[in-house]
């Protein structure tokens, strides 16, 4: 199994700071990025590009994540979306298993963990 080259990510989170921080860590994989500030605008982006993965922040102004997860299963079960949230209750993880992600990451997101999580859905 092999990475896939210059891996399509989309980031669906509505604070800078951290959007630039997942960018950065993705910087390293040549990652193509691609930045929603909140679900309504992850669901238009998903819709224009082709986008290996996407990293849903689950609360967002406008359509937060778990909604725009569900849209965006909805249309591709098998795209994989990992939630990212500073909300690390239990409940939380299964709210985001539920609305149909993937995998779950809670902040502070370690770069190794992001790292790590992002191979694991971008073998081919």
């Amino acid at each position: 199994m092999t990475i896939v080259d210059n891996p399509r990510i989309l980031i669906a989170e509505d604070v800078e700071s951290n959007y630039l921080y997942l960018s950065a860590v993705l910087s390293k994989i040549k990652a193509k990025i691609y930045w929603a500030k909140n679900g309504k605008e992850a669901v238009e982006i998903f819709k224009k590009e082709t986008v290996d993965l996407i990293l849903m922040d689950l609360q967002m102004p406008e359509m937060n994540g778990y909604e725009a997860t569900k849209v965006i299963k909805a249309i591709s079960p098998d795209l994989p979306i990992v939630a990212q949230t500073a909300f690390a209750m239990s409940d939380d993880r299964e709210k985001a298993l539920e609305a149909g992600c993937d995998d779950y990451l809670a902040k502070p997101i370690k770069s190794k963990d992001l790292l790590n999580t992002v191979e694991k859905y971008m073998h081919v």
